[in-house]
C-alpha cells in the first residue's frame, strides 16, 4: 500500500507540478489515496445502501436532520465570515489575486479553504440521508456528480492553489449554503414551515452563484496576475458543466408545460414539489413536507 501510495502521488506530482509547501502536513492533503478511497466508499454506500433499504421501511431521522443541517449552516457561516475577513486583511484584488503577495493572509485563507474541502466529505451525508429515508428518486446524476467531484477537485486546489483567486467560489458557495441548509433544517420543524417564504429564491441564487464564479475566474485570464492559467480554465469548464445541468433542471421546472396526459398520469409531487423540480432537492438533503399515503 505504501508503494502504491508513493506511485500515485508521484504521478499526480508529475501531472500537476510541485505542490504548495505551505500546506504540507495538513490533514488528508499529503496523499491522494484518502480522498480517493472516501469517494469510492461514498459511491459504494449509495449502491449497497439502496440494496439494504429495498425491503425495509424508511427512517424518519428528523432529529438527525435538524442537527446535521444546523451544523452545516454554522460551518458555512464561519467560512463565509472568515473568508471575508481574511481577504480584506490581505487586501485581495477582486479581479485577480495571485498566490503569494498577501503573506499571512494567504495562510489564513488557505486554512479556511481546508475546512471548505473537508466540508465536502461531511456533505456526503446528504446522500446517505436520502438512502436511509428511501428518497432514491432524489439521488440523481446531478447530485452524485456534484458531491463526488467537488471533494476531489478541492483536494487538488488545496495542494496547488490554496489561496489567491481560489477564495471567490467558496465565499459565494458558503453564503448559498447558509441559506440552503438553514432552510432545510428549519423545514424539518412543522411549526416553522409557514415562515419559510424565501425558498423560491434558492434556485435563482444557485444559478447566479455559478455564473458569477465563471466571470470572476475568467477575469483573471483576461488580465493575468500570476495565478495559474490552466487552473482558471479547468475551474471555468467545471462550473460550466454545473450551469448546463442546472439550466436543464430549471427548464424542466419552469419552462416545460406538462401535457394533459402527463398531468393525469403523474402526481404533482413526482416532478415538482413546492415550486422545485426533484433534481434541485437532489442537490442537498432537504426535508420535504409530503403527506404519507395510506
Amino acid at each position: 500500500l505504501k508503494a502504491f501510495d508513493r506511485e500515485v502521488n508521484e504521478f499526480v506530482d508529475y501531472m500537476f507540478g510541485p505542490r504548495d509547501a505551505r500546506v504540507r502536513g495538513w490533514f488528508l492533503l499529503d496523499s491522494y489515496l484518502p480522498t480517493f478511497f472516501l469517494t469510492g466508499a461514498y459511491l459504494l454506500c449509495i449502491w449497497l445502501g439502496n440494496k439494504f433499504m429495498k425491503n425495509r421501511p424508511p427512517f424518519s431521522l428528523r432529529a438527525h436532520l435538524i442537527v446535521y443541517n444546523l451544523g452545516i449552516t454554522l460551518l458555512s457561516f464561519y467560512m463565509l465570515i472568515e473568508l471575508i475577513l481574511a481577504t480584506w486583511e490581505g487586501g485581495y484584488n477582486l479581479q485577480c489575486q495571485n498566490l503569494h503577495s498577501a503573506g499571512e493572509a494567504d495562510i489564513r485563507v488557505a486554512k479556511v479553504l481546508w475546512w471548505y474541502y473537508f466540508s465536502k466529505v461531511i456533505e456526503f451525508m446528504d446522500t446517505i440521508f436520502f438512502v436511509l429515508r428511501k428518497k432514491s428518486s432524489q439521488i440523481t446524476f446531478l447530485h452524485v456528480y456534484h458531491h463526488a467531484t467537488m471533494f476531489n477537485i478541492w483536494w487538488c486546489v488545496l495542494n496547488w492553489i490554496p489561496c489567491g483567486q481560489s477564495f471567490f467560489g467558496p465565499t459565494l458557495n458558503s453564503f448559498i449554503h447558509v441559506l440552503m441548509y438553514s432552510y432545510y433544517g428549519l423545514s424539518v420543524i412543522p411549526s416553522m414551515r409557514k415562515y419559510l417564504w424565501w425558498k423560491k429564491y434558492l434556485t435563482q441564487a444557485q444559478l447566479i452563484q455559478f455564473l458569477l464564479t465563471i466571470v470572476h475566474t475568467l477575469s483573471a485570464a483576461v488580465k493575468p496576475c500570476g495565478f495559474p492559467f490552466g487552473c482558471l480554465m479547468f475551474q471555468s469548464s467545471y462550473m460550466a458543466t454545473l450551469v448546463v445541468l442546472f439550466i436543464n433542471f430549471y427548464i424542466k421546472t419552469y419552462r416545460k408545460a406538462p401535457s394533459r396526459t402527463a398531468i393525469k398520469e403523474t402526481p404533482a409531487t413526482t416532478e415538482v414539489k413546492n415550486g422545485f423540480h426533484k433534481d434541485y432537492f437532489a442537490a442537498a438533503n432537504g426535508f420535504q413536507n409530503n403527506k404519507k399515503t395510506q
